[in-house]
């Protein structure tokens, strides 16, 4: 899967961005990597840059709570 490859820097920069308006919705915890993680984690293979910044600056609260909630059930390390 993508999300055991280095994040890219410019990859790293828009989670950034996600990762802050996320803070300003009342989600302070949330990481870089896990934001990373949620977006790519569908991937098989590396889509167009456009394609996946598009999906992570879309990427919404309750999706991402879905994911962390299924993450949670698989015992996955939080």
């Amino acid at each position: 899967m993508i999300q055991k490859q280095p994040l890219d820097e410019k990859l790293a920069y828009v989670c950034e961005i996600k990762a802050q308006e996320f803070a300003m919705l009342g989600y302070e915890d949330i990481t870089v990597e896990e934001i990373w993680q949620c977006v790519s984690e569908k991937y098989k293979e590396i889509p167009r840059l456009h394609k996946v910044v598009n999906d992570i600056l879309s990427l919404k609260p309750g999706r991402w709570m879905n994911w962390m909630t299924m993450r949670a059930y698989k015992g996955d390390p939080m």
